[in-house]
């Protein structure tokens, strides 16, 4: 049986922000009117807008109670949320990171700190739905959503309510992130699994809910799209050599690409150096066309395409990292 959520539970609400200025005031409207009667502080921490999103929320604030406009000068996710702890942490008992760039179910938050009771877990995960609008970003969206976008990670595809080892970050006990140091500010990607990485081995335990899930849209154009991932792999890669582990075999696989396209340059002096390139790119265009049967989703080929963008941005991000922080340390 389910323990109510009681009144004397505080909660912060962090979003971190850049130029939203499309997405922030329905996003905060929706927010402030979900909370009934919990005590949430909801915190925009600005890394320096210039699209209007900083007016947009200085305008609410004497509309909606309970929002603050934080100044994040270092512009990067992970500070604005270890900021906002510093800042507003103190006699609240959770934090839950909200995205800018999402929509939410009306009782997210709701469900979130019931979960949290209900499991005594320190961390509660949700999983991701992925939908776009524009051509390119439906075909995004669907990669997204496929294994061959994903790799079959469980936060991207939803799973049934477990105990987990990384999720997209949903809430966290402000006890927790505190006592491990919280975010790394050196990662600018990939912080939220770096920090779970110190959760697990501190003994702090994240549960992944199957009773909501927040809904995100990828990026719209092909080369915003290859930079966000660019960035996802120099993060993996800094994680791992941070905590001296090594890949899962989802994340393995995906390293091959880049090698396998440089590779593919030697064709000019043999053309089998270009069977390794031409057998990746065949099997993801032959994944897209299964889509495209399969979910009868027209989207399906082009999806392919995405798909691999993501794999050759993630692949090239993760050499460029592990061979530069190799460089760096040799240097020291």
């Amino acid at each position: 049986m389910s323990s109510p959520i009681q009144p004397e539970m505080r909660s912060l609400i962090v979003i971190p922000c850049l130029n939203e200025a499309r997405h922030i005031g329905t996003l905060l409207r929706d927010l402030s009117e979900s909370r009934g009667n919990n005590d949430m502080l909801i915190v925009v921490a600005d890394g320096g807008s210039t699209d209007g999103t900083r007016e947009i929320v200085a305008g609410l604030t004497p509309s909606i109670a309970d929002l603050v406009l934080l100044e994040n000068p270092k512009r990067i996710q992970s500070a604005a949320v270890n900021l906002a702890i510093e800042r507003f942490g103190y006699g609240r008992q959770y934090l839950i990171r909200i995205d800018a760039h999402g929509d939410y179910p009306e009782d997210y938050c709701q469900i979130l700190l019931q979960e949290a009771v209900d499991t005594g877990a320190d961390s509660v995960v949700v999983g991701m739905k992925t939908v776009g609008t524009g051509t390119f970003q439906r075909a995004t969206a669907l990669a997204q959503n496929s294994k061959l976008g994903n790799g079959g990670s469980k936060h991207r595809e939803g799973a049934e309510g477990q105990w987990i080892e990384h999720g997209h970050h949903a809430l966290m006990r402000i006890e927790a992130f505190r006592a491990v140091g919280g975010y790394d500010e050196s990662f600018t990607h990939n912080e939220d699994a770096e920090l779970d990485h110190r959760l697990r081995k501190a003994g702090y335990r994240i549960w992944m809910t199957a009773k909501t899930f927040m809904t995100y849209y990828p990026r719209s154009a092909p080369y915003p799209l290859f930079r966000q991932y660019l960035g996802y792999g120099r993060g993996r890669a800094r994680n791992l050599l941070k905590h001296r582990s090594v890949p899962k075999l989802r994340q393995a696989l995906p390293l091959m690409v880049m090698p396998v396209i440089v590779g593919a340059g030697l064709a000019v002096l043999h053309w089998i150096a270009a069977v390794p390139l031409l057998l990746w790119a065949g099997l993801c265009l032959a994944y897209g066309v299964w889509i495209a049967v399969s979910e009868r989703n027209a989207y399906g080929p082009l999806a392919a395409i995405s798909a691999m963008i993501m794999h050759a941005a993630w692949s090239a991000g993760f050499w460029l990292e592990l061979i530069g922080g190799r460089k760096t340390r040799a240097a020291i």
